[in-house]
């Protein structure tokens, strides 16, 4: 039998221009008080619930620390152009290389609060045969967010800084209410990094 298991899609080639406008530090490799930097922790979150998990960054910066937790990590060249492009470039690489994968799991590096328990619940209800599942904490939708292969060519075919939030609302979305606030919880700010 075919093995469905999804893959992990980690988001981490963002500029993060609202964290340090001038530039100096990228928020993906900025420590939250556990010492581990934002990118990292949220790659270990994605880890723990699936075996395979891509990350897209934008430059050589973080490959070690998250090659080190077993990701495959791509260097996108057109990450500039925005979150679309990037997700584009990842799910091209998962339905080419990893043929037998039913769906992928997306996540966004900026979000490391996110429980396992949730990205497992995430996975459970993709590999049970949900289309589109997307985590939702008092009542606001958050990630990461499953999408099956049948969506694959619409992410394939995302261009620029548009995500695949249009997916969402051309299609029916079956939620999965969890008690995480870090569902809905990304890094922006400096003041951020402190958590909830």
């Amino acid at each position: 039998m075919v093995n469905q298991a999804p893959v992990g899609i980690l988001l981490a080639a963002g500029s993060g221009r609202r964290f340090d406008p001038a530039g100096g530090q990228n928020k993906l490799t900025a420590l939250l008080p556990s010492g581990v930097a934002v990118a990292v922790q949220s790659a270990k979150n994605l880890c723990a619930a699936l075996p395979r998990v891509i990350v897209v960054v934008q430059n050589q910066q973080l490959t070690d620390p998250l090659t080190a937790l077993g990701c495959t990590v791509l260097v996108f060249a057109g990450a500039r152009q925005g979150m679309g492009a990037s997700l584009a470039f990842a799910t091209d690489y998962v339905a080419t290389r990893h043929p037998e994968a039913g769906s992928v799991i997306v996540a966004l590096a900026d979000m490391p609060h996110i429980k396992t328990s949730t990205i497992k619940d995430i996975v459970a209800r993709t590999m049970a045969g949900s289309d589109l599942v997307q985590p939702r904490y008092n009542d606001q939708a958050g990630h990461p967010v499953g999408f099956s292969k049948r969506h694959f060519p619409a992410l394939m075919a995302l261009t620029g800084d548009t995500g695949a939030r249009q997916l969402l609302g051309q299609y029916g979305v079956d939620y999965v209410n969890v008690d995480d606030p870090g569902v809905i919880q990304d890094i922006d700010y400096l003041s951020d990094l402190q958590g909830l």
